[in-house]
């Protein structure tokens, strides 16, 4: 009878495993809805930090802060969807806004645009928007040989690592998971934090983040593949965004995992916080990284394009095109983006192309900028970069990029008012020289 007992308790335990194993994530749940189902709304909040017990720390092993919503704004959500009669998907307190913020699924004989003209006039409601669904920035081609570019030797790195190689700085990437394990990268990550919900083995896997982070900061002098830009600085790999296949880099991300993400990003003291990335304008995530800028962080993100967009649309935020894409828009900065060599998973290396890849390049440029002067800001970080970018190709202005050395010299001869040595930029053009030394101090 005590053997059928546990047979029996054997096979339930089976079963529930098997249950839990197959529930859906809030992520998961989000991705497979119809994204014009799914709304974001925020209420204030009177948000607390989770006191532990007596000699722990309030903070989690990834050193995040752990914060608790008030009953009554668990009480105001509660009500309000009831009222409006929404499905909760997920929800979690955002301390730096706050307020308390959850997705909702809007009922099926409605429409997003008629639920969130109802909100509008919600005196509870702090926000209420549609959900942003936003992409990585790559782009696939048949023969990565094929007019392949060096970015660290157009962006005169080599140079630059005299002055600066980023040491110490702070720098979040905020993507799809790393793999932290890639030789080229150890003891780089300093913390990881998966937004999404997967597993580590699938953490470690993603490609576009690996890639990214590998421009980045790839380390050198280690007999081993590539340098990335700012090889000395320390990395946040935050996993906001979901790898829509196997072997490829698209992936998808969306305002609830990019909200969590930069809140972390902010809560981990990062300095630099690289979004490689692009969708619809998100008035939530413009919040948060508003927030972010207002506390020094730089903001480097993907450029969409014409017309709105986050994150190139959120006042100060470093918006980066690649430079053989021929934009010539105003306000933004350009770094070489085809036929990049960088990291994939396991250890490998390939080419990689996209807006993503010029974004990580500015990224580390900017970490190289903080090392060497901390006080600098994203004001003066862009207009140092802009006015000592110059022409890839001679003669041709839809080439543009950025050129690390010369950027760093200039901070130097804009204090000094000393014109610096000549021969240490290697790749310096003259106009690169005659627009650094001509601007003016900090």
């Amino acid at each position: 009878m005590k053997l059928r007992v546990r047979i029996a308790s054997a096979a339930l335990l089976v079963l529930g495993t098997l249950s839990i194993a197959s529930a859906a994530t809030p992520v998961e749940t989000m991705a497979s809805t119809a994204q014009d189902r799914l709304i974001v709304i925020t209420v204030a909040d009177d948000v607390r930090v989770l006191q532990g017990r007596v000699g722990s720390t309030p903070r989690g092993y990834d050193g995040l802060q752990r914060y608790e919503t008030s009953g009554a704004a668990r009480a105001t959500m509660k009500a309000i969807a009831g009222e409006y009669h929404l499905t909760q998907l997920a929800d979690w307190p955002i301390p730096l806004l706050k307020v308390h913020c959850a997705v909702f699924e809007i009922p099926k004989d409605s429409t997003q645009a008629a639920v969130l003209e109802r909100l509008k006039t919600e005196p509870r409601v702090r926000l209420a928007q549609a959900m942003g669904v936003f992409e990585t920035r790559s782009e696939t081609y048949n023969d990565p040989y094929v007019g392949l570019q060096s970015g660290f030797k157009q962006l005169d790195v080599a140079d630059a690592h005299g002055l600066s190689r980023g040491d110490g700085v702070r720098v979040a990437v905020i993507d799809t998971g790393v793999d932290v394990g890639h030789p080229d990268l150890a003891n780089k990550v300093v913390a990881t934090r998966d937004l999404v919900g997967g597993t580590a083995e699938q953490f470690r896997r993603d490609r576009h983040g690996t890639e990214v982070t590998g421009v980045i900061a790839a380390l050198a002098n280690n007999h081993l593949g590539i340098v990335g830009v700012a090889p000395g600085v320390k990395l946040i790999a935050l996993k906001a965004c979901w790898q829509l296949a196997d072997d490829t880099d698209a992936a998808r991300c969306n305002s609830f995992t990019l909200a969590k993400a930069i809140s972390a990003a902010i809560d981990l003291k990062s300095q630099v916080v690289n979004l490689s990335l692009g969708g619809p304008s998100d008035p939530l995530l413009a919040q948060l990284v508003q927030s972010g800028i207002r506390r020094g962080i730089v903001f480097v993100g993907a450029a969409s394009g014409p017309g709105p967009g986050f994150p190139q649309d959120v006042p100060g935020v470093l918006a980066v095109s690649a430079s053989e894409s021929g934009a010539s828009t105003q306000h933004q900065l350009h770094a070489p983006g085809r036929e990049i060599l960088t990291l994939l998973p396991k250890g490998h290396y390939d080419f990689a192309s996209g807006s993503s890849l010029a974004v990580a390049h500015v990224t580390g440029t900017v970490a190289l900028m903080l090392a060497h002067h901390p006080d600098l800001n994203s004001a003066r970080i862009y207009d140092l970069l802009d006015r000592t970018s110059a022409p890839l190709v001679a003669d041709d202005a839809s080439s543009r990029s950025i050129n690390a050395c010369v950027a760093l010299e200039s901070i130097d001869q804009s204090r000094t008012g000393r014109v610096a040595s000549s021969d240490r930029c290697g790749s310096t053009s003259p106009a690169q020289t005659a627009r650094a030394t001509s601007e003016h101090r900090y």
